[in-house]
């Protein structure tokens, strides 16, 4: 590892799914680097999630490369993943420092100063534990830790439970309490399906759900993710994958779906009260909590001051969106960001990270790259 003062050829922010990945590709590269993760242990956002879900639950986790994913069995979420995650460190001796927390990242020079080499300088990333110094930076913080809650009329005013998936605690909480649950995702569909058996409950979406009634298909699939890459390549801000690959029901969800529960689903109310929500005809509506499975935002607020942002609101990156380079700045790679915010396609955007790492590296020159170019030449690396 180079001296703390120095300047690392890399530094990868995030130590989940796509944070490991990358850090995988860039060792395999030879390119030096550090993975700074904000968490005190291995396991991203996992270890946040709720106890009552289980790996028979969970939509799918992709084996990180070179790797067999944990088996899909009852086992908590939050403890398999986390212990997997764990286990691929320390086998691949992966260079992960924690708990450290990225405060902002700056360019070392400003443009004025350095004029056409500004691409070129070291970026300042300032931390909890101090300040590092870069030649390139994989952003791989994720969304968990921004979810999104919308502001509805009165929502300070009610005197129940308001709960965001980030904090769900588990269905046996709401055992007896009318649950509103708002949102047009699939984890809304997913507390439905774990709520409606135990409690009443209402589903509430700003539009009509869209419903997959054929198969999912890996061309389906690919199409999906396809419109999210067009729209990082325009530089708008991302959309879900699932947004567009529309909902289905798993076998655990059915006897939500034969209570009615998916069925019963209205649009949006008007404003929140002190016991309940006013819809806008004028009727109210009783509920003892409402939770809100309304998403995430990418948790990229450390990168502002790099100016990154397009005038249509996000990060446009290169090869039409399929890439991780952001086009603003080619020292900074994305990955969990747009069509990369999924298991499997973290796992590409790592590799695909490292290879942007490298290849600005080389573009560098003249020694500037250090080491870690040097050895990126002649680490050419096979298939993974």
């Amino acid at each position: 590892m180079a001296d703390p003062g120095g300047i690392l050829p890399s530094v990868v922010i995030g130590a989940g799914q796509a944070g490991l990945s990358a850090s995988y590709h860039l060792q395999r590269l030879g390119i030096e680097h550090l993975v700074l993760d904000a968490d005190d242990a291995p396991g991203g956002a996992w270890r946040h999630r709720w106890d009552a879900l289980t790996m028979r639950d969970v939509h799918g986790v992709a084996e990180l490369p070179g790797s067999a994913p944990p088996p899909r069995d009852g086992e908590r979420a939050n403890t398999a993943i986390p212990r997997y995650f764990a286990e691929y460190e320390r086998e691949h001796k992966l260079p992960v420092e924690r708990p450290v927390r990225v405060l902002r990242v700056l360019p070392a020079a400003s443009r004025d100063d350095a004029g056409a080499d500004a691409a070129a300088a070291p970026l300042r990333i300032e931390t909890s534990a101090g300040t590092r110094f870069a030649r390139t930076l994989v952003n791989a913080t994720g969304t968990w830790t921004r979810p999104f809650i919308p502001h509805y009329p009165g929502a300070e005013t009610f005197r129940g439970e308001q709960f965001h998936t980030v904090d769900y605690p588990g269905p046996e909480h709401f055992r007896g309490s009318r649950t509103l649950i708002v949102g047009g995702g699939a984890s809304a569909v997913q507390f439905l399906g774990a709520l409606a058996p135990i409690t009443d409950t209402i589903w509430v979406t700003r539009r009509e759900p869209v419903w997959r009634t054929d198969e999912f298909t890996s061309e389906a699939g690919i199409e999906a993710v396809a419109m999210v890459e067009r729209r990082v390549a325009e530089g708008l801000p991302p959309q879900s994958v699932v947004s567009v690959t529309g909902l289905f029901l798993r076998e655990q969800e059915r006897e939500a779906e034969r209570l009615g529960a998916y069925a019963a689903r209205r649009p949006m109310f008007e404003r929140i009260e002190e016991r309940g929500v006013r819809w806008a005809d004028g009727s109210f509506e009783p509920v003892d909590a409402i939770l809100w499975a309304t998403g995430f935002r990418p948790a990229i607020g450390h990168l502002a001051p790099l100016g990154l942002r397009s005038a249509a609101g996000g990060i446009q990156l290169d090869r039409a969106g399929r890439g991780t380079t952001a086009v603003a700045d080619p020292r900074i790679q994305l990955v969990g960001y747009g069509p990369s915010a999924s298991t499997i396609g973290a796992n590409r955007a790592g590799r695909a990270a490292a290879s942007g790492v490298r290849r600005f590296l080389r573009g560098a020159g003249d020694g500037a790259a250090g080491a870690g170019a040097r050895d990126a030449e002649t680490s050419e690396p096979s298939a993974a």
